[in-house]
């Protein structure tokens, strides 16, 4: 192989590999699911609940951007965990104009295939729910309604309780709504989990009194990660807060899922996540 064919080489086979990596980021990674198993210990978790499977999805952002069908097929997935306790922290929507009353018969279609978890199965909002610039409430009513009907108690700074085990929705933080007092102030037991879209959350709100669990999704995990370094952009102040568990001040923990949709179909390093845990008492 002369210099001039070894460049020629060269320059085929790097386009090649662009093409080849241009192309996993659009059409693989991006519905490639991931089946994340966790163990969440929860104190004073009641002893019936010991051992429960607790699914946790985000992020569907059901709209002009993400597949109907990927998520129909990501629903049936959760289903085949068998959850005990399903919980979905926010982003159900993107809602883009004017498409409007269209976009709710998507989510409905969507959400009718939500597997029914044997306990119950809970969510709140994220910014996205809020329609365009996080501002239209209307939106977030309407959003509520679609998955009341589908069977999810949505906690609006407000919580709820599952076979002793208190659920604390927190709502959302870009829209303006999130107060995290107001819904643990509706605490009725000892063991909790809390629902909190946006991890910034953690540092805004005041949290005081509370140790625990806080499930977030939003980050989509920076959805383009290069090995062994931070994703280049998060949708969050705080850079520590990119996916996975995360301790924090106070006896708190964070578990951020990286989310099922997308807002742009890439990912790179970053596969969609469903998390399964396992609950199970902290240890005495």
């Amino acid at each position: 192989m002369n210099r001039r064919q070894f460049l020629r080489w060269s320059a085929a086979a790097t386009a090649t590999a662009a093409f080849g990596v241009g192309g996993y980021t659009w059409q693989v990674e991006p519905h490639w699911v991931e089946v994340v198993e966790c163990e969440l210990p929860v104190d004073g978790l009641p002893p019936e609940l010991a051992g429960a499977r607790m699914v946790q999805i985000s992020d569907l952002h059901v709209g002009p951007r993400v597949s109907d069908g990927y998520l129909i097929d990501c629903l049936r997935r959760v289903a085949t965990l068998r959850p005990d306790l399903l919980v979905i922290t926010g982003d159900l929507l993107t809602y883009s104009h004017p498409a409007g009353e269209a976009q709710y018969g998507r989510l409905r279609r969507v959400l009718s295939h939500l597997p029914p978890a044997r306990l119950g199965t809970v969510g709140i909002l994220g910014n996205h729910d809020y329609g365009r610039a996080w501002s239209e409430p209307g939106v977030a009513l309407r959003v509520v309604d679609e998955a009341e009907r589908a069977g999810i108690r949505v906690l609006r700074n407000a919580c709820t309780t599952i076979q002793g085990l208190d659920f604390v929705g927190v709502d959302d933080l870009w829209a303006g709504y999130a107060d995290a007092q107001r819904a643990l102030g509706e605490r009725r037991s000892e063991a909790a989990i809390a629902l909190c879209h946006n991890p910034d959350a953690l540092d805004v709100l005041d949290w005081s009194g509370y140790r625990g669990w806080i499930l977030a999704g939003h980050t989509h995990g920076g959805q383009c990660k290069p090995p062994f370094l931070p994703p280049p952009l998060l949708p969050v102040r705080n850079t520590r807060y990119t996916a996975g568990e995360i301790a924090l001040a106070e006896g708190r923990r964070l578990y951020i899922n990286r989310g099922l949709g997308h807002l742009l179909q890439v990912r790179f390093n970053v596969r969609p996540e469903i998390t399964a845990f396992t609950l199970r008492p902290t240890a005495a």
